[in-house]
């Protein structure tokens, strides 16, 4: 943890923005003769012959201006580099940066980045501020590992940076993703003894905690920087406001809104997302929509993001008509619907059961709105579709999907595969299949996973298997659901014991199985295996970190009064009655069953 000493101000030169005194006599304004000259014959025995005509004396400030001039970057360069070699001059820190912007504003990365090494192996002086430049130029041109090569070989020879510099190195990081070196950078800093770690700092160390997931070290450092007396801005508290959320520690988010507002920190329409966003997922829907009236009263315009995760909410607690009503404000609230959010009013529609015509009705309006639909709306529409029976509208979709230049979509192909099993039609399941495999090249796990369970249901294992091993072959790791479905499979037609097996092989490849992958193996067990096996792993289950639910209760249940094991299945039923579990109908039918079965058994005969 790094503890604040006593604050010290830096000073720092910017490039490129020193002002000189006028009465300089240096400071001039190039003749214009020399950049007509200049422009026409570009850099040559011309241009070098009118410097001496014109008593134009080459120094830093003639350099600087001459690489202001709009010429060909190749005239500048050889401009640079006569220069260089002039009698009694050597080009100076300024002079570089000038050359170094303009070859990184014509995109000539290679270049620029032989003259920053020049400039690192040349014996001018390179401040903090230029080492800040260097590294940003850098950067932007995406060459990080160049960027922290140079920090190194500048920091251990030409100057010591400044708490700017590391910020400059770690907002470098954090953009291009490079998270893992930021804390690395923030430890060097801390060690440098007199180099403070700012609000700048810590801003960028707790957004690169929070990407990474490092949830506590987040907190931690947000804790520390107000223990070292810096403040923290709106940005830095809606960060650690939607890890809160992230964690489920609704209440510790909301005191730190109060804590915001009583510290005088004003909420942007950021912290209002986060904070809408968090309520609504808490389950707490009243309350999210009074954080966004309240929002508007205090004089805070919401944004599109903002009202987009709104309609989400209220959507996925059933409330369409508020959603809608939500939609229809949008232009008061100057705020214009883009594909997101009539991709979340359709969604809405679907997930409401409203009918699959009205859904659609909204795809149009958005086309005659000008919002361009985007692979997600049309598999929002396809999965509507396939789940309201409508599968021919599906693939009509899915045809003008691939006619729009839309590439092939897994999700899509998904859900109208499963329902093409569902409806019995597998040899159209697999036509589709293959044309996902020959469009894209590949089919996501998912895709996989709903095939083989399909044709593990029509009774095509060895097809089944086939695609199993297909995907392992191919790198697409088999996930939870692809080995579910192959050993829904397997108990189907009684391999129980290679379905078990699976299951420990499944453990083994480090994909973890979930209840469903237990229940699966435990129905097996009970319809072939005696109630033995069945009530071994029921046992494991209960004694495992996967606890069973009502189907593992009901499974188990009905083995045992298949069996007229009626006194063990009726301390069963009193624990599922302890722990909140009705029976089903398909319970009571299989109790009644071996009722029956034994009493006809014990009939006498010949009546």
């Amino acid at each position: 943890m790094f503890k604040l000493a006593s604050p010290k101000d830096e000073t720092q030169r910017l490039p490129m923005t020193q002002k000189f005194p006028r009465n300089n006599p240096s400071v001039r304004t190039l003749d214009e003769r020399f950049i007509r000259i200049l422009k026409i014959f570009k850099w040559g025995p011309d241009a070098e012959k009118a410097l001496e005509v014109l008593k134009l004396k080459v120094d830093h400030r003639l350099v600087r201006e001459v690489l202001k001039i709009d010429v060909h970057i190749h005239a500048k360069i050889q401009f640079f580099k006569w220069a260089g070699k002039r009698r009694n001059f050597d080009h100076d820190s300024t002079t570089y940066m000038a050359l170094i912007h303009c070859l990184e504003g014509t995109a000539m990365f290679g270049e620029m980045w032989k003259t920053i090494q020049e400039m690192v192996r040349s014996t001018c002086v390179i401040s903090p501020a230029d080492l800040s430049e260097i590294v940003k130029v850098l950067g932007k041109a995406k060459m990080v590992n160049k960027a922290l090569s140079i920090f190194y070989q500048i920091k251990g020879r030409k100057c010591k940076p400044t708490s700017n510099t590391y910020n400059s190195m770690i907002l470098m990081l954090m953009q291009e993703g490079h998270h893992e070196k930021v804390h690395e950078l923030y430890n060097e800093m801390c060690n440098e003894g007199d180099c403070l770690p700012d609000t700048v700092t810590y801003s960028a160390l707790i957004a690169a905690f929070g990407k990474l997931g490092r949830d506590d070290s987040a907190i931690s450092l947000f804790d520390e920087m107000k223990e070292n007396g810096l403040y923290p801005t709106a940005k830095i508290y809606t960060t650690i406001l939607g890890i809160y959320f992230k964690l489920g520690r609704v209440e510790k988010a909301l005191g730190l809104v109060q804590e915001m507002k009583a510290k005088g920190c004003a909420l942007t329409v950021y912290t209002y997302t986060e904070l809408i966003k968090g309520v609504g997922k808490a389950g707490k829907v009243d309350e999210a929509y009074g954080i966004f009236l309240n929002m508007i009263k205090e004089g805070c315009k919401p944004d599109v993001v903002l009202v987009n995760n709104l309609i989400n909410i209220l959507g996925k607690a059933g409330r369409l008509a508020d959603a809608i009503k939500l939609f229809e404000e949008m232009k008061a609230l100057h705020c214009t619907p883009n594909v997101v959010t009539y991709n979340t009013v359709i969604k809405a529609l679907f997930e409401s059961k409203a009918r699959a015509s009205e859904a659609f009705l909204w795809y149009e309006k958005m086309k005659e709105n000008g919002v361009v639909p985007s692979s997600f709306t049309y598999s929002i529409l396809i999965d509507g579709f396939c789940k309201t029976n409508r599968v021919e509208k599906a693939l009509l979709l899915l045809e003008e999907m691939d006619e729009k230049g839309f590439a092939p979509c897994p999700a899509a192909y998904c859900s109208l595969i499963d329902a093409l099993g569902k409806a019995k039609r597998y040899e159209a399941a697999s036509e589709l299949f293959q044309e996902l495999r020959e469009n894209s090249g590949h089919s996501s796990a998912r895709v996989y996973a709903v095939m083989i369970k399909h044709l593990g249901k029509c009774g095509r294992l060895s097809e089944a298997v086939d695609l199993f091993n297909e995907m392992k072959k191919l790198g697409c790791n088999p996930d939870v659901y692809t080995y579910n479905a192959l050993m829904s499979g397997m108990v189907r037609i009684g391999m129980i014991d290679e379905a078990h097996s699976l299951l420990r092989t499944m453990e083994e490849n480090g994909c973890t199985p979930d209840l469903n992958s237990h229940n699966i193996i435990l129905n097996g067990f009970a319809r072939t295996g005696g109630p033995k096996r069945a009530i071994e792993m029921f046992t494991r289950m209960k004694n495992s970190h996967i606890k069973p639910d009502v189907v593992s209760y009901n499974t188990v249940l009905g083995c045992l009064s298949r069996a007229g094991m009626f006194e063990e299945a009726a301390k069963l039923m009193k624990e599922m009655n302890s722990k909140g579990y009705e029976y089903d109908l398909i319970t009571y039918s299989s109790i009644l069953e071996a009722v029956g079965k034994i009493d006809e058994d014990h009939m006498p005969a010949g009546l």
